[in-house]
This record gives C-alpha cells, sequence and structure tokens, in this order.
C-alpha cells in the first residue's frame, strides 16, 4: 500500500513539473492581428431595403403572365450577397442577380407570376441573402379574373 502510495506521488510530481512551456510563447502574432480585424468587422451586415416590397398586379386574366422587378438598395457596411431566392408557389418565380451589391448601391429581383388561381391571389417571395436576419421578404398580389369574365377586363403591370 505504501509502495503504491509512494508510486503515485511520484507519477504526479513529474506530470506536473514536466509541463515547463510557456503557453503564450506559442501564439502567432499574425493570427492575433486577423482575429482582432475580423472581431471589429462582425458587427457589419449589408442590409436589404425595398423600395417596394409588395406590387399589386391589380385585375389580371387567369392564365395571363404577369412580371415585376422589386428594386432594392444595400444600406448596410458590407457586400450583399444574395444566396437563394424561392416563392410561396410553383406559379411563381423569382431570377436574383448573382453578384455581390457594394454597400450604398442598388440591385434588382424579377418576379414573374403565371396567373394561375382564382380571386386574390397573393404569394410570398423568401430572399435568403447574407443580412443579420439571414432572409428578406417581399410579396406580389392580384385578383385573378376567370378567363370567360366580361369584357372590359385590364391586365395592369
Amino acid at each position: 500500500m505504501k509502495k503504491s502510495i509512494l508510486l503515485v506521488a511520484i507519477l504526479a510530481a513529474f506530470t506536473f513539473t514536466s509541463c515547463k512551456e510557456n503557453a503564450a510563447d506559442k501564439v502567432n502574432v499574425d493570427n492575433v492581428a486577423e482575429a482582432a480585424d475580423r472581431d471589429a468587422t462582425a458587427g457589419n451586415f449589408p442590409k436589404m431595403e425595398f423600395t417596394t416590397p409588395v406590387h399589386d398586379f391589380g385585375n389580371i386574366v387567369q392564365g395571363t403572365p404577369v412580371e415585376h422587378k422589386f428594386t432594392f438598395k444595400n444600406t448596410g457596411n458590407a457586400p450583399l450577397v444574395i444566396v437563394d431566392a424561392k416563392s410561396s408557389c410553383g406559379c411563381t418565380v423569382p431570377e436574383f442577380t448573382k453578384e455581390p451589391v457594394a454597400p450604398g448601391a442598388t440591385g434588382e429581383l424579377l418576379v414573374k407570376f403565371n396567373g394561375s388561381g382564382k380571386n386574390q391571389v397573393s404569394k410570398t417571395v423568401t430572399v435568403t441573402a447574407n443580412t443579420a436576419t439571414g432572409k428578406e421578404t417581399i410579396s406580389i398580389k392580384a385578383f385573378v379574373e376567370a378567363k370567360d369574365a366580361p369584357a372590359g377586363s385590364s391586365v395592369i403591370q
């Protein structure tokens, strides 16, 4: 028993005295500067502001394709990158710019709607981007009249 306690004490003493390297000597100065720059710009996000986040096509005849260009401005402090844009329905197709939008610059997002449905129709498009929230939403709406609607129906874009 005394031998095992002595053996444990010797191993513990050896373990605690064998690590004499100073961890501060291993820090790379370049990595510290890079981390400081990263942390300083961590709060800089692009901000996507749409001129009009909702577009009303008005009355359209069923099956009539319509489209609208949504204009947005990057009012943030970093380049805006749109990763994806998805609609709430297959009848609505968004097309977006793939290039980064610089701070202060404007961009466009084209939304095409094939005119399906009846009566009042609302569709949303969710834009995934590198903004603080990560997602922005725009929407379109229209009153879709049946194809056999009375003459005098108008298509507004």
